[in-house]
């Protein structure tokens, strides 16, 4: 399924960044939130430093509040900085390094914006800095990276971290099977519309491959040089992937081995 962005629900529209890869997809979902009748939106995840595309956000997003970071990958806070300055506004994020003002976020807080309310969850695992953002009245959670539109996303070790992700997509679910979010705004791929069917299937998938590693250790035995052990798991247990994503899968891996051995 190609996903092109525009308007979703009544409060956002999706400016997709012209940066589609094998790790991106379509390339970075940049969320342009407002309230109905409202001047001003918010900015989540500007995306890469492309004019192209950060001029396409500004036409419409219009009068800007504050940028929101989901997390600080390159791929969505590389244009951040540059992008506030121009709208003259602050950025917020958990992470330090990529804010602008002095202003952080952090889970349960809630940015309000002219009748908009952004409510924020921690979810780290992706990378330990990862957030996302619950919109109460569309009943959608902007994931960021954490939950993806296609396929799954990598746990970027060693800052990302297994035991978080799963707590994290446990949070989620347990957020999904409330009723409190139907919809999943991902920071990558299409929205989808059955937040706890895929929430459900990503855990399945994470106990699924965390399986296969757990065998695939124990087919390998000793390997004389362990730190080519998570390049040999991988060549097991991704044998059907990509082999262009077999260093985001060896970081997973890497994840998993460090689980099972915590």
């Amino acid at each position: 399924m190609s996903w092109a962005g525009g308007g979703v629900g009544e409060r956002a529209t999706c400016v997709l960044a012209p940066n589609a890869d094998v790790m991106t997809l379509d390339g970075t979902n940049t969320w342009v939130l407002r309230e109905p009748g409202a001047s001003r939106s918010v900015v989540v995840d500007p995306g890469p430093q492309i004019a192209e595309h950060l001029d396409a956000v500004a036409a419409q997003a219009g009068e800007v509040a504050v940028v929101l970071l989901t997390h600080g990958h390159a791929d969505h806070s590389e244009a951040a900085r540059s992008f506030a300055e121009r709208a003259r506004c602050g950025v917020r994020a958990l992470d330090p390094r990529h804010r602008l003002g002095s202003e952080g976020l952090g889970d349960g807080d809630v940015v309000a914006v002219d009748g908009l309310e952004v409510r924020v969850v921690g979810t780290p695992g992706h990378t330990s800095d990862s957030l996302s953002f619950v919109l109460p009245a569309e009943r959608a959670v902007l994931t960021g990276d954490t939950v993806l539109g296609r396929g799954t996303t990598v746990v970027a070790h060693p800052d990302g971290q297994l035991g978080a992700y799963l707590g994290s997509l446990h949070r989620l679910h347990a957020l999904a099977q409330e009723q409190e979010v139907t919809h999943v705004w991902p920071g990558h791929g299409p929205v989808l519309d059955d937040a706890r069917a895929v929430l459900e299937a990503y855990l399945a998938h994470r106990r699924d491959r965390l399986e296969q590693v757990r065998e695939a250790l124990r087919a390998l035995g000793d390997v004389p040089d362990p730190d080519a052990l998570p390049r040999r798991v991988v060549e097991v247990v991704y044998a059907d992937v990509d082999q262009r994503l077999w260093g985001a899968a060896e970081l997973s891996v890497r994840a998993q081995i460090e689980y099972l051995r915590g």
